[in-house]
């Protein structure tokens, strides 16, 4: 029994540590997001003589590099400006926007490292191409907009995605200035439920560990005739002595014998009676 509450209690000690861990960063990352419960972050500026900037998977990109945007129903917002004028941004199939940007000079983002203050953005060099592009003309974009684009990552999760960033005009030379904001509602909630079941795993690991195991009874179920042997065994004269306290030992009786001889070789007793005074007073 003993091996098994321990067993138990280290099982929810390894449950319940890991959840307040995880519950005490989310609940610390919480306490940064904006009064409406968005994270906000600014890029590092964007330069490129291209004249689009791709990135070639966004799902791929988030689960790389921000793997939160995925999950629930969050929502990821971009906004992007050159030079104070809004410019385009669309998603669309990656097969699709490839063949359409197959001769436009355009930089691909490597990566976006996720850290305190600006974001810096990973760019390859910009392809060779001659070609121009407008993109509001073309039909595949499944998400678009001017200044700014809003989706929900996990509805398209899964899909081959591809969001691109260039002037509406299709000119080359980009100078761009984006921000993001990702909104999640559940994320208060879940930093809270993952600090209410640690603390009360934790406790209830420290319950089972600590709490004291009460002592066994013993019943024994003997044939009749084998009860004088059983109580020969535990030493005892009788079954209705087992669990008695013994008492004290019974003092041997005690006789009274000569502890020498008198006048006249009499024998004087141990305990003599009181002789009279000289004076005849008792």
């Amino acid at each position: 029994m003993r091996f098994v509450r321990t067993i138990a209690g280290m099982v929810l000690l390894a449950l319940g540590i890991p959840a307040l861990l995880a519950g005490g960063g989310l609940w610390l990352a919480a306490r940064h997001a904006g009064p409406d419960g968005g994270f906000d972050a600014r890029f590092e500026p964007v330069r490129t003589h291209a004249c689009a900037v791709l990135v070639t998977d966004v799902d791929a990109l988030l689960r790389a590099d921000l793997p939160l945007a995925r999950t629930g129903q969050a929502r990821l917002h971009l906004t992007a400006r050159d030079d104070d004028d809004p410019v385009f941004l669309g998603l669309a199939p990656t097969e699709q926007v490839r063949g359409w940007l197959a001769d436009v000079p355009h930089s691909t983002v490597r990566r976006v490292a996720v850290t305190r203050g600006p974001l810096p953005v990973d760019l390859d060099p910009a392809t060779a191409g001659t070609g121009a592009a407008v993109p509001m003309t073309q039909p595949f974009w499944v998400r678009e907009g001017v200044g700014s684009l809003e989706w929900s990552p996990a509805e398209l999760s899964g899909r081959s995605l591809s969001l691109v960033v260039m002037r509406v005009d299709g000119a080359d030379g980009l100078d761009l200035r984006m921000r993001a904001e990702l909104r999640a509602g559940w994320f208060p909630g879940l930093a809270w439920a993952l600090l209410a079941g640690g603390t009360l795993l934790v406790i209830l690991a420290v319950v089972v560990l600590l709490r004291p195991l009460r002592p066994r009874e013993v019943v024994f179920v003997v044939e009749p005739d084998q009860v004088p042997v059983l109580a020969g065994r535990l030493g005892v004269t009788a079954l209705s002595g087992l669990g008695r306290q013994p008492g004290p030992a019974s003092r041997p009786e005690r006789h009274l014998v000569a502890v020498g001889s008198g006048p006249g070789g009499r024998t004087r007793a141990a305990i003599a009676p009181p002789s009279r005074c000289p004076d005849g007073r008792d």
